[in-house]
């Protein structure tokens, strides 16, 4: 079968990206195997790559869509035949390739009226967002959120589902992003080039502060948010780096970190059974039209490698996904 692969010494880049011929995958008795149809991108495809130290060759990609081709003898939910879409273990091999497998834990059925490519494009970015608000959010405080880079994959979705969870929005964003964060909707809109952040939230919340900051970007930004924040309120880490100190105390504030990333890793079924289940509420959302994926393009198998360069470059305006034909 045709596959993306990384191979060869470490350290790895995009460059180092192979469109190639590999054996196809067997499934074990526990597992299914699942005839790709789209695949999502993400920044995490392409940090994974980078930060890889295999030698050996491996398929990469994470998020897929499909349908089911094989069943292990274990395996008594799901059928041949079935649509499929999951966020996948970067353990296992990937999702670029033209079959995979994977366990049938984190599977959550494709409604008939949803696309591959819509199921694909709503798994990394829009599960994380959709942890950090239904799984770690203290809601019972301010209800005004701060969405960090509400323009990307992340904060697109949270501010859709902050408006479900009807939350006064605050988004930063660039000039560029800015169409898209006004398609899915935000009560405020910051660019961040051109107004400091600080200033502009506690003037849009009377100088109290949000509730609660998604903040996507790590690092001094996280470190940042401290004197954004109202009393009580909570931030919740999605991007890299939390700095070694900061003055939580003062205002009693929250830390909270989400990710999906080390879920398979903790061997823990149930936690590992409510990707499926997330990704089937977002599949309902999807078919109801209360979500939207804001797919930038779809792109050409062999255009795999390619894609993963522009949303390196930040080029795209939304989800990039990648059609397996």
């Amino acid at each position: 079968m045709k596959a993306w692969t990384i191979t060869g010494p470490a350290p790895h880049t995009l460059d180092d990206l192979k469109f190639t011929e590999v054996p196809e995958p067997t499934p074990q008795d526990d597992e299914v195997k699942v005839y790709v149809r789209a695949v999502g991108l993400n920044p995490a495809d392409y940090k994974v790559i980078e930060g890889s130290s295999t030698t050996d060759s491996r398929v990469v990609g994470m998020d897929c869509a499909g349908e089911i081709v094989t069943v292990g003898g274990n395996v008594t939910d799901w059928s041949v035949g079935d649509r499929v879409m999951y966020h996948g273990d970067l353990c296992r091999s990937g999702s670029l390739a033209e079959f995979t497998v994977t366990t049938p834990l984190s599977l959550a059925p494709i409604p008939s009226n949803v696309s591959f490519e819509q199921a694909a494009a709503s798994l990394c970015g829009t599960l994380t967002a959709y942890q950090a608000l239904y799984r770690k959010a203290n809601l019972s405080e301010l209800p005004t959120v701060l969405v960090h880079a509400g323009g990307g994959a992340v904060g697109l979705a949270a501010l859709q589902f902050a408006h479900d969870l009807h939350l006064k929005t605050i988004a930063t964003t660039s000039a560029r992003k800015r169409s898209l964060v006004e398609r899915v909707g935000a009560d405020v809109i910051i660019d961040y080039h051109e107004t400091d952040v600080t200033t502009a939230v506690l003037q849009a919340t009377n100088g109290l502060g949000v509730g609660l900051s998604l903040n996507t970007i790590g690092g001094d930004e996280l470190a940042a948010d401290v004197d954004r924040m109202a009393y009580n309120g909570q931030i919740i880490a999605i991007g890299d780096g939390i700095p070694a100190h900061l003055n939580l105390d003062d205002k009693a504030l929250g830390l909270t970190r989400s990710a999906l990333g080390g879920v398979y890793r903790s061997n823990n079924p149930q936690e590992i059974a409510d990707l499926g289940f997330m990704a089937g509420v977002v599949g309902q959302k999807l078919a109801t039209g209360e979500f939207d994926p804001v797919i930038d393009r779809v792109l050409a198998f062999d255009d795999a490698a390619e894609g993963l360069k522009l949303l390196q470059r930040g080029d795209n305006l939304g989800k990039l996904v990648v059609r397996i034909a």
